[in-house]
């Protein structure tokens, strides 16, 4: 299994999970650019979803592993689904944790588009977000100043390729959300809905980190999945 955090997290938020999650596989965690200790880049180039997925397929390549089920919350939800969208040989199942597919109008991306681009200059100001869950409160980074340029540059979505490829998805698919996470109940519907071979779990207290706020329930959901493969 390949475990992605999300923005503002660090590999750390899977501590609860991962014992878990490798009794009979290996599992791999990994900070992503920017985030905890890996490095920060000053350039714009050097980061972004193809950056980012192929950084996932790199460290894939360097454990020597083929094929993996590929676990992301947020951020690194919509990154594993755009993995498989580049690399759908190399994915074997997905977990998708309180995340969504992007967006399919142009509209609505450029809304959230903007969103990103003051969430990163109230970033650069030195303010945390508001209301910051239990992902992003775990986080030590060796280079949080980076964090607004990896938000203008991640978090920002540039077209729909990812959520109109979800139709062509065909691994187990889990779907799993916070029942507090308002902001993603609607996009778990959505892909449940749009990818054929998948379930949905909907975690009782549990808000936008649902693996870290009900570890037991999540470990158990995503074990039943691995059992079937």
């Amino acid at each position: 299994m390949l475990l992605s955090h999300g923005f503002g997290a660090t590999s750390g938020m899977w501590d609860s999970n991962v014992a878990a999650l490798s009794a009979d596989r290996p599992v791999v965690v990994w900070d992503q650019r920017g985030h905890g200790s890996s490095d920060a880049p000053n350039s714009s180039d050097q980061y972004g979803e193809d950056v980012s997925v192929a950084d996932m397929s790199a460290i894939l390549d360097e454990v020597d592993i083929d094929r993996a089920v590929l676990c992301g919350m947020s951020l690194g939800g919509y990154l594993s689904l755009s993995f498989h969208a580049a690399h759908p040989e190399r994915v074997a199942g997905l977990i998708l944790v309180d995340t969504g597919p992007g967006y399919r109008n142009d509209e609505a991306r450029n809304k959230w588009n903007n969103w990103v681009q003051s969430f990163a200059d109230e970033m650069e100001k030195g303010d945390g977000p508001p209301g910051a869950t239990a992902e992003y409160e775990q986080a030590v980074h060796e280079h949080p100043e980076a964090l607004p340029l990896v938000a203008r540059t991640a978090l920002a979505q540039r077209d729909a390729r990812v959520i109109n490829s979800l139709n062509d998805i065909t691994v187990p698919t889990l779907v799993i959300v916070g029942a507090q996470d308002a902001d993603y109940v609607a996009a778990a519907d959505y892909m449940q809905r749009h990818i054929a071979q998948s379930r949905k779990i909907v975690i009782e207290d549990a808000g936008h980190a649902a693996n870290m706020d009900q570890p037991n329930v999540f470990n158990t959901a995503v074990r039943e999945l691995l059992e079937q493969l």
